[in-house]
């Protein structure tokens, strides 16, 4: 069912626009002045920097057809392994027009998210990625959403994209002038680095883009392909997912043996590529945000919390078939891994290796053996 109700565009003229179930926003109306556009170009920005953007651009919404080629590249070489998101359907991901049918514009948002403590406070303590600690992808929609409202009250259609395999964000980002492609393959904000979670407002409005690309700052710095634990960054810019940590603890079923030593005390994310690299290093003490909350998790909690416990949690978080397991898979290598002699510690993983279940006995039983010689063993 359809609400029809008037508005007054910016553009000084009495529109009609319907908000539809979906949440998407039709209406009649005519292409408004440059002027016009350029004054709710600044509006919008401003809007998102108040809701609490650190940086916003705005891009045409034409294809990204670069992109789409490299994706589709690198799939055809096994790269992205068996990652779905923007992966799954290039040709969508790629091109805003399949998220909102006339779409002109990006409104592109940036948010800091705090940079992280480099160790745990304890050897059982597990690690979770600085964009994973505390809900920065909700904060981010909230702001983009600001930004989209105003849109649709000055009766243009506007859809909110964060997180979603619908369209590339990174690409939108540079597009937007916000940032570069790191050799790490995330986007860099100029004197801040890559500590930032990216969302757009997909719109049909015309609005001016802001600036031109921002030119690469990288150099010939390499910090961040030599600081990766497994080699994953092939070449500059380009991730083979298939030895990613990030991806490893996210994709189901087993960890590969020769990749659990490298897991280290990650129990989500992996953040190396990002602490060593340069830019942005003095930003990750500015004033107006706070430390992230959940820096650390317990992994013996990990695995003795109930699903809905862990749901309840980590539910933002991607976990393979919305299984929890997977997480107590990452928490039995995590032990596997930690230094301390511990009795309790080893109990739990003698219990847990004699679980019904295949893949969570697996790991108990390498982290048994891990703990106990210290080396990488089969299992």
């Amino acid at each position: 069912m359809k609400a029809t109700r008037p508005c007054q565009s910016a553009f000084g003229r009495v529109v009609r626009h319907e908000t539809c179930d979906d949440g998407t926003v039709e209406q009649g109306r005519e292409p408004g002045s440059n002027d016009a556009c350029e004054v709710l170009a600044d509006e919008v920005c401003a809007l998102g920097r108040r809701a609490g953007l650190d940086a916003v651009g705005i891009a045409d919404a034409s294809p990204f057809l670069a992109t789409r080629r490299h994706l589709e590249e690198r799939r055809s070489r096994g790269l992205a392994a068996d990652m779905q998101f923007t992966y799954r359907n290039p040709e969508r991901s790629t091109d805003p027009q399949r998220t909102l049918s006339g779409a002109r514009s990006l409104v592109v948002g940036a948010l800091y998210t705090p940079a992280p403590r480099l160790q745990p406070t304890a050897p059982s303590e597990a690690r979770v990625a600085a964009y994973a600690r505390d809900d920065h992808y909700g904060e981010l929609r909230a702001a983009l959403r600001e930004m989209a409202e105003l849109l649709v009250d000055q009766g243009w259609q506007a859809r909110v994209v964060a997180d979603d395999n619908a369209l590339v964000d990174r690409e939108a980002a540079v597009r937007a002038g916000i940032g570069w492609y790191g050799k790490n393959a995330n986007v860099l904000l100029p004197g801040r680095g890559s500590w930032f979670v990216l969302g757009s407002v997909v719109t049909d409005a015309p609005l001016p883009p802001s600036t031109e690309p921002v030119r690469d700052g990288c150099g010939t710095c390499d910090r961040c392909m030599s600081a990766c634990p497994t080699g994953a960054i092939v070449e500059p810019g380009v991730v083979d997912v298939r030895r990613c940590l990030a991806w490893l603890v996210q994709a189901p079923g087993s960890i590969p043996v020769e990749f659990r030593q490298a897991v280290g005390d990650r129990l989500y994310g992996c953040d190396d590529c990002q602490e060593v690299c340069p830019i942005g290093h003095g930003e990750r003490s500015e004033a107006g945000h706070e430390s992230p909350s959940g820096a650390d998790v317990p992994a013996i909690w990990v695995l003795e919390a109930s699903d809905s416990d862990l749901l309840d949690r980590f539910g933002r978080w991607y976990i393979a078939d919305r299984d929890p397991r997977y997480l107590r898979r990452n928490a039995l290598v995590v032990l596997g891994n930690a230094t301390d002699e511990d009795p309790l510690v080893d109990a739990l993983l003698q219990r847990f290796a004699g679980s019904p279940d295949p893949m969570l006995g697996e790991h108990a039983a390498w982290a048994l053996a891990r703990r106990a010689t210290g080396k990488l063993v089969a299992p």
